[in-house]
């Protein structure tokens, strides 16, 4: 299942029952984003670098789910929210190409994809890649050199001690660790397993900060706002096994073509958006308990220092 998909079903459902949408003044632009951390704090920076520009806008930040925020956008009640590019592969029926595994690819496929089904604009996204992940211990990654999951094969296969907190999903899923052996020619025995039940990267990110039952490493995405915190360092997943799911602004042709200046303005923040400034501010917000528009305003201020 794509971890970008699973979305918080009851928050959803509280939006959906009975939602009537009011349509804002012609001149506005809605701005709007998904109910999760990172959408919040992408959200706010996609609206206050607009408003700072004196374009109008109206704040639907952290609307729902990704089918809410998407058919919202199609039915032009929303104008511009940030999206992941590896999420074409599924609005698009496309899970088995392998164009979603390359950044450059993923975009472009997306892209073209979306303008000509629904007149939606990507612009460029954001070089942070927050799909699934393996990610070891800040002491662990020091002291035995791993930068990539290339790194970590090779200091498996040498008998390096290992032990792994997942999901059931992500120990069984074809897609993720078996995947992840197969690519880099390793594989955990079940004693260097610690399987967790649900899907919630902040258990697995505890147990390994925590070393729990001897755990080091953890499946993490790899924006997860706590891998800073935890001393957590991501794996680089150099050979592409993993969808590319880089956030994006995304907009209606119709609104882009009456505010053409989006594209200028939002082009820089994105660009500085790289990982560690992602996992910064999530963990600024879901950790440090920061309020996401304070957060996206302090963002706001250093890029354009």
């Amino acid at each position: 299942m794509n971890p970008h998909l699973m979305l918080k079903t009851a928050a959803a459902s509280i939006l959906t029952l009975g939602m009537t949408v009011s349509y804002a003044a012609a001149d506005s632009v809605v701005v709007s984003s998904k109910i999760d951390t990172e959408g919040s704090v992408i959200g706010n920076i996609i609206y206050l670098a607009l408003q700072d520009a004196g374009i109008q806008v109206e704040d639907r930040i952290q609307l729902g789910a990704t089918n809410i925020v998407r058919d919202a956008i199609a039915a032009g009640e929303i104008d511009i929210y940030p999206e992941y590019t590896g999420n074409g592969a599924f609005f698009f029926d496309e899970a088995d190409s392998p164009d979603w595994n390359n950044a450059d690819t993923a975009y472009e496929r997306v892209k073209e994809l979306d303008y000509d089904a629904n007149k939606i604009v990507w612009l460029r996204p954001a070089p942070a890649n927050n799909t699934w992940a393996i990610s070891v211990r800040e002491d662990l990654a020091s002291s035995a050199g791993l930068e990539t999951l290339e790194d970590l094969a090779d200091y498996l296969n040498a008998g390096g001690d290992f032990r792994f907190a997942g999901s059931a999903e992500f120990v069984e899923s074809p897609s993720a660790l078996p995947a992840f052996q197969e690519a880099y020619g390793f594989e955990l025995s079940s004693n260097q397993l610690v399987v967790l039940a649900g899907g919630n990267t902040a258990a697995t990110m505890r147990a390994a900060a925590q070393q729990t039952d001897g755990v080091n490493a953890a499946m993490t995405y790899g924006t997860d706002g706590g891998l800073q915190a935890l001393q957590l360092r991501v794996l680089e997943d150099t050979l592409g096994v993993q969808p590319v799911y880089e956030p994006a602004p995304i907009i209606r042709e119709s609104v882009l073509q009456q505010y053409p200046e989006i594209e200028d303005i939002l082009a820089p923040l994105f660009a500085a958006m790289d990982l560690e400034t992602l996992q910064q501010m999530n963990g600024d917000v879901a950790v440090n308990g920061l309020d996401p528009q304070q957060v996206a305003r302090d963002f706001i201020d250093r890029v354009s220092q």
